[in-house]
């Protein structure tokens, strides 16, 4: 039996024969992990750390479910692959299973293997569909690192890789923080970020569009909550003008928002849902696109030219539907809601302490501190600075994500208050490196 590889060597032998993402080769200083459980993992050392971005905002039933982990094996040993165009019993039970919390007559399920495959088969849908080929985006948006969603994304990741797809037209977003619109209104939200909206669609063309594309609650772009009114007024906006709606869920689904989809909490219903992430609590690789009836019956009669050779993959399956139960039996949106204002509290309590925290966001056990150099200008704190309230939070074993002059707050569902609050004191530590940094 081979021994274990040690913590140097796991790094060095990773680093010299894998190629990483988003990164120069030379910086990348990976964390050896090789075992987890709850809320926490180990590296190859044994230091323990809280896992604070529960890895990718994907791993939210928490590390190590055995009845997750039983689900998977039981479905190796009985039928580890079978091509798409069969059927199967996971395929058959995953269906009304996840019908039961997709809202309205979201019905019908297209399965690949992750979040950036599930928006680009949205794509194909919405202009197959309508026969159109413009799609509106908004500039704080992440769809995924694929041809497509790459070219739905608004932020600089898209740069490198344009001039990608034809007919993306962007928008601004409905960013309360730093928004374009309401920065000057003593009163607050105008709401006129729809107007924004609708006078684009007339200068483009509805008859030209196709779909308006959104995260339901932008993640690594700054957390941003649409306001109330938002998300209703883009619906009535789609409905208006017969475009559809596109709704990516796959960082806010399952349970990440306190519901078990973001949209749950404005009661509306889009036309296209895409997910991943929560879907498996990232234990498989699985995302999905669910459908409208209105969609799914119109490709009853029309081919839909898209697939994927690991379509509706049972091993995938099975563990999205032992996920699901999981959450079901264990309460684990329930507790995402109950902790989310606790979490809330905690943010709020870190912006009246430190003055280099400009505002924290957050819904549910989705939260993001937004670091400033100066308060009133809201200038960003300088990476250079919030690189190192990160080293801090590493070297005390809290796992994070800081894109940016942003500290993300996405603890496993799982997470209780104890567990919490100890993740928080660190936070609390760390962010008075960033305080001398504040004018």
């Amino acid at each position: 039996m081979t021994s274990p590889l040690s913590a140097e060597e796991i790094v060095n032998l990773s680093k010299q024969y894998t190629f990483w993402s988003w990164s120069a080769q030379d910086t990348v200083n990976p964390i050896p992990m090789t075992k987890a459980e709850g809320v926490y993992f180990w590296d190859a050392n044994g230091k323990q750390y809280v896992d604070m971005n529960s890895q990718l905002m994907c791993v939210n039933i928490g590390h190590g479910n055995q009845r997750v982990i039983k689900a998977i094996q039981d479905q190796a040993a009985k039928l580890a692959y079978a091509g798409p165009s069969m059927a199967t019993e996971v395929r058959a039970q995953i269906g009304p299973l996840l019908a039961k919390h997709t809202p309205g007559d979201l019905n019908k399920f297209f399965f690949v293997l992750g979040g950036a495959e599930a928006n680009e088969n949205a794509i194909k849908l919405v202009r197959q569909y309508t026969g159109k080929q413009k799609i509106i985006v908004r500039y704080r948006a992440y769809h995924g690192a694929t041809a497509g969603a790459i070219t739905l994304t608004g932020d600089y990741r898209r740069w490198a890789n344009e001039p990608g797809i034809p007919g993306i037209v962007r928008v601004f977003d409905p960013f309360k923080y730093r928004c374009a619109f309401c920065k000057n209104n003593p009163g607050g939200c105008t709401m006129d970020c729809l107007n924004h909206i609708e006078e684009v669609i007339q200068y483009e063309g509805p008859h030209t569009i196709a779909a308006i594309f959104i995260e339901t609650v932008t993640g690594t772009n700054g957390l941003i909550v649409p306001p109330d009114g938002y998300l209703q007024g883009l619906r009535q906006l789609c409905d208006k003008y017969g475009i559809l709606l596109v709704c990516d869920e796959v960082m806010a689904g399952f349970g990440r928002t306190g519901e078990w989809f973001a949209v749950d909490h404005w009661n509306v219903v889009p036309d296209i849902i895409t997910m991943a992430k929560g879907l498996t609590s990232a234990y498989m690789p699985l995302g999905a696109v669910a459908i409208s009836d209105k969609i799914a019956d119109h490709f009853a009669r029309n081919t839909f030219y898209g697939g994927l050779t690991y379509n509706a993959h049972p091993m995938c399956l099975a563990a999205a539907i032992e996920t699901i139960k999981v959450m079901e039996d264990e309460d684990i949106v329930g507790n995402a809601k109950r902790m989310g204002v606790v979490m809330g509290g905690l943010l709020d309590d870190l912006k009246a302490e430190h003055p280099s925290v400009g505002d924290v966001r957050s819904i549910g056990l989705f939260g993001a501190i937004e670091l400033v150099k100066n308060r009133e200008t809201k200038e960003v704190m300088p990476t250079s600075e919030v690189g190192k309230a990160a080293a801090y939070l590493k070297e005390h074993g809290l796992y994070h994500f800081t894109p940016g002059n942003l500290i993300f707050t996405n603890p496993p569902l799982i997470i209780n208050e104890q567990q919490l609050k100890g993740a928080f004191n660190i936070i609390n530590e760390a962010l008075a490196i960033t305080d001398q940094a504040a004018q």
